[in-house]
């Protein structure tokens, strides 16, 4: 694994990691979720390592602050605990992705490209393809994606930081971290939390809320794999049911496929090898059909 670095067109050197090299065709590029990176979320190492055993370069792809590591006190435990994102701008996330993508297509030459996203980062690859004229993208994997609205409403914490993100931005405090953990398991900024909550951009899973927009998914040009966990916590009663109603959403909802990991979590924790052979799966099956 090495860094990587990525110049936006508004001047953010934007830091990911990538597993391989590019003398092969193909490259998967994934993006992180919200309190998500590459030091702290074993989902995306195991990913990253595996695809470039089998010959698969493997992009970690943070966008904006999410590479940072806050370090911060677990007084429950008596510990030292590492997380990122707490910085993000989600106004940016278009060209976010838009910039790893250009640099994995024009930069280091690879023909495939294979958009991938994890909670958050589905809803962000979800607003990339669904907005982009480009025909850059050959295949998407969207795994664990979040109906924002709803998980507003089930999340621990949430009132109090809103009210509290709303306060302190309104005293000039935008960038100051709040005192407790956003939703029970993130630092977060004060104008991060704000932003999340109005990220319309990225409430394109309107699943179980109702509030948001499905012409993201409506105009994604490519087919793709939708993947989650049967207990994942977000997604209601019935996780692949929500996924299904996801892919009926897609202009082409038969060229894509639904996987439900059987006992796995939002974060497929104790599944990441499983999580990782999947997707490993999904590529290989996809390049052998789109080159034979």
């Amino acid at each position: 694994m090495e860094i990587l670095k990525v110049i936006t067109p508004r001047g953010l050197e934007l830091k990911g990691a990538i597993f391989g090299d590019n003398t092969n065709d193909t490259v998967l590029i994934m993006l992180t979720g919200i309190c998500s990176n590459i030091f702290q979320n074993e989902l995306l190492h195991s990913t990253g390592k595996l695809l470039e055993a089998n010959g698969i370069t493997c992009i970690i792809a943070h966008a904006h602050d999410s590479f940072s590591c806050f370090a911060y006190s677990d007084f429950s435990t008596g510990k030292q605990k590492h997380a990122g994102t707490f910085n993000d701008d989600f106004n940016m996330v278009y060209e976010d992705v838009e910039s790893y993508v250009k640099y994995a297509k024009e930069k280091m030459g690879f023909k495939n490209i294979i958009l991938a996203g994890h909670s958050l980062g589905s809803n962000k690859i979800i607003h990339y393809l669904g907005n982009t004229p480009d025909n850059v993208v050959d295949y998407f994997i969207v795994s664990s994606p979040v109906d924002i609205m709803h998980w507003w409403k089930v999340m621990p914490n949430i009132d109090t930081c809103f009210e509290m993100a709303k306060s302190w931005v309104e005293e000039g405090r935008s960038n100051d971290i709040l005192p407790f953990m956003f939703g029970g398991f993130s630092p977060m900024t004060a104008a991060t939390v704000l932003g999340f909550y109005n990220a319309g951009n990225l409430k394109n899973c309107p699943v179980l809320s109702g509030e948001g927009e499905t012409d993201s998914l409506y105009n994604i040009k490519c087919p793709g794999t939708f993947v989650i966990g049967s207990k994942d916590s977000v997604t209601g009663d019935s996780p692949k049911g929500f996924m299904e109603i996801l892919n009926s959403w897609t202009r082409y909802p038969e060229r894509n496929q639904v996987i439900e990991i059987e006992n796995a979590s939002h974060i497929f924790y104790g599944k990441h090898e499983e999580y990782a052979g999947i997707i490993l799966d999904c590529v290989q099956k996809h390049c052998n059909f789109a080159f034979t």
